[in-house]
């Protein structure tokens, strides 16, 4: 008698437990990414921001290696032929945004840095509509029109007068600059090779940590100072490095790739939102920094603005997607 091989059924073939938990995974990569923010604090008086990006990108680097080493050769073809867009997305995306959010909590705080990070978004879709003509509705402009104001009412501290004067707090301006860094990263992931998450963190750490290198021996003490300031660093020091390298860098990364893939990234990318919300919080619980009233006058702007777009943008899909 022959034995007859069953196909799996499709709950075996489901991930299981925490994996299997959308909402979860999303929020995780949420709080996880919103504490790379307060992490950019602890390291004040530890490692300079350039410091702090080269640790973060070697470490994740060395981490994921072995783990992703296979994937990494079977898909060695499709890497090579996106090389330049995956350098682009290390350096852009990965350091010189991580190096500018390490350098802004220097000099404002973790509030602000995480509440001008909800313009990210906001940035991408206006990035959308002037790089690749995709249009947007009355409502979404109305929506992108209230997000920006209340950026800017978070970096002109309640006073957006100021910005006529070109009167922002460097921390503040630090941080714009690297929302529009991320926004074009975000853009530009298009053209991101057809290539797993593991082997996606592999290459791009790989040019993130060369690139944070580079910085260090361009703008920061060099590769001696560097090794003069991991070996000098006190164990706070090593907890915020280890952090930065395994929660935000892989372990988010991971969860938020595998949320998406079970409920689809128009659905899971509204989680990306909470980051701010999160990186408020946080500062908050953990720093004992104070929301001010033009927080709180902001944040109601944000995510009006936020919500709006997002309404619009899937309103728009279901008129698309709608049978005729």
């Amino acid at each position: 008698m022959t034995k007859t091989t069953q196909p799996p059924s499709p709950a075996t073939d489901r991930p299981s437990g925490i994996m299997n938990q959308p909402y979860l995974l999303l929020t995780l990569s949420a709080l996880f990414w919103g504490g790379n923010i307060i992490a950019g604090k602890y390291a004040i008086g530890e490692l300079d921001p350039f410091e702090l990006s080269a640790l973060r990108w070697i470490v994740a680097f060395l981490v994921i290696l072995p783990f992703a080493w296979p994937s990494l050769r079977a898909e060695w073809p499709e890497i090579r032929r996106g090389l330049g867009w995956l350098a682009f997305y290390g350096v852009v995306g990965f350091t010189s945004f991580n190096a500018l959010l390490y350098g802004a909590t220097n000099f404002t705080a973790a509030v602000n840095v995480a509440m001008i990070q909800a313009a990210i978004p906001v940035l991408v879709m206006v990035g959308n509509f002037l790089i690749f003509r995709v249009r947007a509705s009355a409502l979404h402009m109305v929506g992108v029109v209230l997000t920006i104001y209340g950026v800017i009412h978070v970096a002109t501290h309640g006073a957006p007068a100021r910005l006529i004067g070109l009167d922002v707090n460097l921390g503040d301006a630090l941080m714009l600059a690297a929302s529009l860094l991320y926004a074009l990263h975000s853009l530009m992931l298009r053209y991101k090779p057809r290539i797993g998450w593991m082997t996606f963190i592999l290459t791009t750490s790989f040019f993130a940590a060369l690139s944070a290198v580079i910085y260090q021996s361009l703008f920061s003490t060099g590769l001696s100072g560097l090794v003069s300031a991991t070996v000098s660093m006190s164990p706070r020091g090593w907890l915020v490095v280890a952090y930065v390298a395994l929660l935000p860098s892989i372990v988010a990364q991971m969860t938020y790739a595998q949320g998406i893939e079970l409920i689809g990234p128009n659905r899971g990318s509204l989680f990306i939102n909470l980051i701010p919300v999160f990186g408020a919080l946080l500062a908050v619980l953990m720093l004992g920094e104070t929301l001010e009233t033009f927080h709180l006058i902001a944040a109601i702007f944000i995510i009006a603005g936020i919500g709006l777009a997002e309404y619009a943008a899937r309103r728009n899909l279901r008129q698309i997607l709608k049978p005729q």
